[in-house]
């Protein structure tokens, strides 16, 4: 829509004095506006104070200006919004830089505003600044740098310093104002100084500030004096605004903080004469409520999310699918709106207003001035756009009428419950507070029910019991529980059926947060993707950086847990999962503690760590009990010494690089633990070097390898290093497993390595598919003997190693699927009976299900079938009759 300078100035003449006198004031700046010189006004406007030496009557010539160009532009419709929001915005940090400066060089002839922040909060912060706005900023300074005189306290030097700010830029002159200035959002504003010391801002942050405080500072924004100080001082406290667990916890400061507005508003609830189009129900603080709260509880998790601008953040929540995108773009267009009619109330006087006028003549005056035709329009359409804010606001709040809930259970187990939950009030640390047992009172109902319905009621209550007692607090727990309506059902089951996972989400509940994620429920994304996650850390630490990597490991491998438990996918899906995730793991650990390593030792010429990864994670299908497997290589180069300050020569640098890998991998951290890493299938096992040279290896297993070391060879698989090193070991591996054998001695090699195997680790258990006969190791160990006897098929996924021997004549062709199912039934077992025993009766049928069978029996004859088909081949090839039990 083309601009219309005319209609501009006429409505701005009509139905805005303060405009009027403006272009009276400004004839210059008049005659461009009505040549429509929109974007020359600009800039002779923001240029206005130029060469006047006295900072505050340079301030008041541009603001005038400023507020003349983009008050009709605005009408004119030449500048949108977000470019006038911009400008005012640009505006308000030149001016409070101006006015710190003018402060200190007033006390301090050539002093300078080192140590002397100005955060920019609210809108400003947000780059969204009002036609007539206060600022609202908090002023903060580091008592060693400041500029002062010799004779001045730092303090005492600061607060004068703000006192001169606030005067500076609020006193009204003939020339009018600058900006007014609100200092109350600085902590402790009842007591504390005007300007607050560095040390005191940080303690206040770290310790006591509340959630309406977390709030603003989502908008936080160093604008002005020492701004790399202020970013410094931003990051600082960065943990406090965005915590690293969902906090669902703000959802009930900010209803809190909600009502208290409500209540204290005495305003119209509709929009009509009074009505206040920013604290009013369905108005500009509600939106953007909306969106912070939102922000609050997702951000710490997601850095996508910490956008400052209220439109930003809505449509980075509706990308995270976190709000839906109809309602994104409606609020986001709400609030574009009211905004707009903010700026009309504003332009009318230069009035810091919000409220429609109380006379139907001045509401006329508003509409007009907006291009509407009267009044009554204006109001029509804040009708349509409040109503509509405020329904989709009070349902984030759940200030729906709900239904309370009707519990139905047997009145035994119900007495039960209550005497269980009076002990937990008395004993429970996480019900130790007032609060705490406010949260779980609201979940109570709730709660008896899903017990109740479990499989086993009472052992869901004992494993409930349990989870409780181990948390050091549950207000966010069960703030999460009321929140997110099934969450608690699930957890339930968790804690009946899978004892692994109940473990692990009672040492770290904050687990629960990867199941409130949007695709919590789906496998996850490719290994690129799982390493710019594992990866993305806020700081450069090695030890952040390995919190961070036991975080996404850990988050990735519960939700598995959880879809298995859920039968959301088949457990040969999750096996690659978790091997996805082990794989993405390597790669990152590996990175991170080589970036650390080189920061000491520096690089090692032509030469690279590699890592080979064997058993279940070369073959790319891991259990949740599953170790990883791993060598430790790195390519020849030309020898020498490292370049860093700590020299190694290259044996020594790559045996303590790979020890340092291996910590990072299983080295226990505040986040927890990641993997177990075994190591003991390197070249001469544990009596040799931790990292081998790759020309070493190749002699190693091609002169002194046992048949054992080549059956383990078979399931290798580069998985860290160059893609032309990684090309190279793959080559190398498939070479020496293709190398002609003396089939008699590989069988007879084959059978003691057995037999050996079966005396010093028999079977756990009647269900433990892996190590009885006919199970996955006697599968295995015949897919490894007729791949080396044969020289090929071979592939480290057992499955495309089995299709290939099959093609051959030398399996069945179903033999895949009797294998497979093997291992489905052993992804499945390690979280539902992780001992190899019995599962309880309930887990039985959620056991069966995850694996395809209608029930537990005909689970169990599907397993002996099985294992009767690996038998006959076992005979076929090795002419050895296995003993199966029924």
């Amino acid at each position: 829509m083309a601009a219309d300078w005319q209609s501009g100035l006429e409505r701005a003449r009509a139905h805005s004095p303060f405009l009027r006198l403006a272009l009276e004031r400004r004839p210059e700046l008049a005659a461009q506006l009505a040549d429509g010189l929109g974007d020359e006004a600009l800039a002779a406007a923001k240029a206005s104070g130029e060469g006047i030496a006295e900072s505050g009557l340079a301030l008041r010539r541009e603001r005038l200006s400023l507020a003349l160009v983009l008050g009709i532009g605005d009408l004119a419709g030449a500048f949108p919004l977000e470019q006038v929001m911009a400008e005012l915005t640009g505006f308000a940090d030149r001016a409070l830089d101006a006015a710190m400066l003018a402060a200190v060089q007033r006390r301090v002839e050539h002093g300078d505003t080192r140590g002397f922040i100005g955060l920019a909060l609210g809108k400003q912060g947000a780059g969204e600044l009002n036609y007539s706005s206060d600022i609202d900023p908090i002023l903060i300074y580091e008592p060693s740098t400041i500029a002062r005189r010799d004779k001045d306290e730092p303090g005492e030097a600061a607060q004068r310093y703000a006192r001169q700010i606030v005067e500076l830029l609020s006193r009204p002159t003939g020339e009018g104002y600058v900006l007014r200035v609100d200092l109350r959002l600085r902590p402790d504003s009842e007591v504390s100084p005007l300007a607050v010391p560095l040390g005191g801002a940080m303690s206040h942050y770290e310790s006591s500030a509340l959630a309406w405080e977390r709030a603003a500072f989502i908008r936080a924004r160093a604008a002005a004096g020492d701004i790399a100080a202020g970013k410094a001082f931003l990051d600082d406290i960065r943990p406090f605004v965005w915590r690293k667990s969902l906090d669902f916890t703000a959802i009930e400061s900010i209803r809190r903080l909600t009502a208290r507005i409500r209540k204290a508003h005495s305003g119209p609830r509709e929009p009509g004469p009074g009505f206040d189009v920013k604290k009013g129900r369905g108005g500009i603080r509600e939106i953007e409520f909306y969106a912070q709260t939102q922000q609050l509880i997702y951000g710490g998790r997601n850095p996508a999310l910490r956008h400052r601008g209220t439109r930003a953040a809505l449509d980075a929540l509706a990308a995270a699918q976190i709000i839906h995108a109809d309602d994104a773009r409606l609020l986001g267009e709400s609030y574009d709106r009211l905004r707009v009619i903010e700026h009309r109330l504003q332009m009318v006087d230069d009035r810091q207003t919000h409220s429609l006028p109380s006379s139907a003549e001045a509401i006329d005056r508003v509409a007009r001035l907006d291009g509407m035709a009267d009044g009554a329009a204006l109001i029509s359409e804040l009708a349509a756009i409040c109503g509509a804010v405020a329904a989709r606001y009070d349902g984030l709040l759940g200030e729906q009428d709900a239904p309370p809930i009707a519990v139905s259970v047997p009145e035994s187990f119900r007495s039960r419950f209550e005497g269980r939950v009076d002990m937990w009030r008395s004993t429970l640390r996480a019900l130790r507070s007032s609060e705490a047992r406010s949260a779980f009172e609201a979940i109570t109902p709730e709660l008896l029910q899903a017990l109740g319905d479990a499989p086993e009621p009472e052992r869901a209550l004992a494993r409930w019991e349990t989870f409780l007692s181990r948390l050091p607090t549950a207000i966010n727990l069960f703030r999460l529980f009321e929140e997110r309506p099934g969450l608690l059902e699930r957890v339930l089951r968790i804690l009946t059926f899978a004892q692994p996972l109940a473990d692990e989400l009672a040492r770290r509940p904050e687990l629960l947060d990867a199941l409130i994620d949007t695709g919590a429920l789906d496998l996850p994304s490719d290994i690129p993707a799982l390493i710019a996650r594992m990866a993305r850390s806020e700081e450069d630490e090695y030890e952040v950086q390995l919190d961070r990597l036991r975080q996404v490991v850990g988050e990735e491998r519960f939700a598995l847990g959880v879809q298995l438990i859920e039968c959301r996918h088949d457990p040969l899906d999750i096996a690659e999962g978790l091997c996805r995730v082990a794989e993405a793991a390597v790669a990152t650990g590996a990175s991170i503690a080589t970036r650390e390593f080189r920061a000491k030792h520096g690089r090692m010429a032509d030469s690279e760590l590699m890592i080979l990864g064997l058993g279940r994670l070369g073959g790319g299908a891991l259990t949740h009990a599953s170790d990883l497997d791993m060598v430790y290589l790195f390519t020849n180069g030309t020898g020498g010494e490292s370049d860093g300050p700590r020299p190694l020569s290259s044996t020594l640098y790559f045996n303590r690089l790979a020890a340092r890998v291996t910590a990072a991998l299983s080295v226990p951290t505040a986040q927890g633990a990641l993997y177990e890493v075994d190591t003991r299938l390197r070249p001469q096992g544990t009596q040799g070097p931790l990292a081998v040279g790759l020309d070493s290896f190749e002699k190693y297993q091609r002169e002194d390898a046992w048949t054992w070391e080549h059956m383990a060879l078979c399931r290798a698989r580069p998985l860290y290093g160059s893609p032309p090193a990684k090309a190279q070991l793959a080559e190398l591996v498939s070479d020496i497993l293709a190398t002609p054998r003396d089939p008699e001695t590989l069988r007879n090699d084959v059978l003691v390595m057995r037999s050996e195997m079966l005396a010093a680790k028999p079977a756990s258990g009647p269900l433990d598919v892996k190590l009885l006969r006919g199970g996955l190791v006697d599968s295995e160990f015949l897919i490894h003997y007729l791949q080396l006897r044969k020289g090929i098929a071979l592939d480290p996924a057992l499955e495309r190693a089995i299709a290939q021997l099959a093609e051959a004549g030398l399996l069945p062709a179903d033999y895949a699927a009797h294998h497979l199912s093997l291992t489905r039934f052993l992804v499945a077992e390690r979280l539902f009976a992780p001992d190899g025993g019995t599962p309880s009766p309930q887990a039985r049928a959620v056991l069966a299900r995850a694996c395809g069978q209608e029930n537990y029996d005909m689970l169990l004859r599907s397993i002996t079938r099985t294992r009767h088909v690996i038998a006959g081949q076992w005979q076929r090839h090795f002419d050895q009759q296995l003993e199966i039990e029924p």
